[in-house]
């Protein structure tokens, strides 16, 4: 497909390396020079220099001949001006990136009015995740599926887990009644299996289990780490995303901190969130901390600016032993840097919304296949989890799974048959209308017919 990116920033320049590695045409615009280089050394992109929002640079961009123009710059007046501009143009979807508080309320009108076909806010969805996450604060990632039927989370083996140094199916009499599935394990930088019964797990193993949510809890019942439900929650940095989870916890009743270094900032955040207590002061200074007894926190998010700081205040919360750390950082060698920490949660704006804009790619890809509902790059982005919707195009329905010859490092992870949540075996099948969920290693999936390692092969006339 031939997409456009304006803005070569943290999430244009995310967009651009997952789109390209996809085999997509790929053009990016922007003004920055340094920024254009950057991209064309390090990207199979093409580079524009240019405004966004001007005829000119989308002309010289091909724009009207795109299949998708995403605008991604710092600005957002100018993002929704390029979509427009690109729309008008003959672009056949457009999205923009809007992160004022005052347009996200308006969303709906922006979108009818300026003929926008998506709009992305990066740090309300960052808001959402990391809300999850104080929903769940046993697990060290957590994405849902079938409008939160069925959760997706990841933990680390510890020294004394029953799980830890015996193959799975030796598991399988404390774990057979629960409706859950371990579904890839993550060991050293990049090591990632989907694992079966023989796969071992060992202290320091990131696991990833999904189920129903209940089938979760209980898992962790078992594995002794039930924590209580989190009642009060400590924010350093007072940006838009600590607005929006702010407002969230809010409304789940759980009662909120916030340390901002601006006085400006501090005024706005007091008149936006009332029912919150806004501190104006440097939230990563360790006497400020101990002042407002953050160990007394349930749950501690670091969401200020620089990546650097957030992770190290962050080590600094898990060593007062609040029960619930999340750190906020968009450069991923730092993610790995903070996991060998045993700083687990950690949360990337940019990466966050690249996935939400590459379900959106490949559901226009495979526009007439199975739909994908939902597209998450878990253990560092080595793994995707998807859940699609099969239907008349699906081969091999009606066929059990234990027939069909997959690809490797696929997993049909769960089935919602009519409702009902399957955690399959052998003897399941896949009918029309069903959700299925699937765990791949490999990338670039477009629809469940991708995950057969031979889609001609004869099963007796199976569909």
């Amino acid at each position: 497909m031939k997409i456009i990116i304006v803005g070569d920033g943290k999430v244009g320049f995310a967009l651009a390396e997952h789109l390209s590695q996809e085999e997509h045409d790929v053009t990016v615009i922007d003004t920055n020079d340094d920024a254009l280089r950057r991209a064309s050394e390090a990207l199979d992109v093409l580079c524009v220099k240019g405004n966004g929002a001007s005829i000119t640079a989308l002309r010289e961009a091909q724009a009207g001949t795109a299949d998708v123009v995403i605008a991604a710059t710092s600005m957002d007046e100018i993002n929704m001006v390029c979509a427009l501009a690109a729309k008008r143009l003959g672009a056949g979807y457009t999205i923009a990136r809007v992160r004022n508080v005052e347009y996200a309320m308006e969303l709906a009108l922006l979108k009818d009015a300026l003929g926008i076909d998506m709009v992305i806010n990066p740090e309300n969805a960052t808001a959402v995740e990391i809300s999850r996450l104080l929903r769940f604060p046993q697990a060290a990632d957590l994405e849902t599926f079938c409008r939160g039927r069925v959760e997706l989370i990841s933990f680390r083996v510890r020294e004394g887990d029953f799980v830890a140094d015996q193959p799975l199916s030796a598991l399988s009499g404390k774990l057979q009644e629960l409706p859950m599935l371990f579904c890839a394990a993550e060991r050293g930088e990049g090591d990632v299996v989907i694992p079966n019964g023989a796969f071992v797990p060992r202290v320091g193993d990131r696991l990833y289990i999904i189920g129903q949510p209940t089938g979760l809890t209980d898992f962790f019942r078992l594995l002794g780490r039930h924590t209580p439900k989190i009642r009060n929650a400590f924010l350093v940095g007072g940006g838009r995303i600590a607005y929006y989870l702010a407002a969230i916890l809010d409304r789940l009743g759980i009662q909120v901190k916030i340390v901002e270094r601006s006085e400006e900032r501090c005024r706005v955040l007091s008149e936006a969130l009332p029912r919150a207590t806004i501190l104006c002061g440097d939230g990563t200074d360790q006497q400020l901390l101990e002042e407002e007894d953050v160990s007394a926190a349930d749950a501690f998010v670091a969401l200020t600016d620089r990546d650097e700081d957030n992770l190290i205040v962050s080590l600094y919360a898990m060593q007062q032993g609040i029960p619930k750390v999340v750190a906020k950082s968009n450069r991923q060698n730092y993610e790995g840097i903070a996991h060998a920490a045993g700083l687990d949660s950690v949360i990337s704006p940019k990466y966050i919304t690249a996935g939400q804009i590459l379900q959106v790619v490949r559901g226009m890809q495979n526009s007439k296949g199975s739909i994908m509902n939902a597209l998450y790059k878990i253990a560092d982005g080595h793994t995707e989890a998807m859940e699609f919707v099969a239907n008349e195009t699906t081969r091999y329905r009606g066929v059990p799974l234990k027939e069909l010859k997959l690809k490797e490092g696929i997993l049909i992870a769960v089935l919602v048959h009519q409702g009902k949540i399957i955690i399959p075996d052998g003897s399941a099948v896949i009918s029309a209308g069903d959700t299925v969920i699937i765990v791949s290693r490999s990338h670039g999936i477009l629809d469940i017919n991708d995950i057969y390692d031979d889609p001609l092969l004869d099963l007796g006339g199976a569909q």
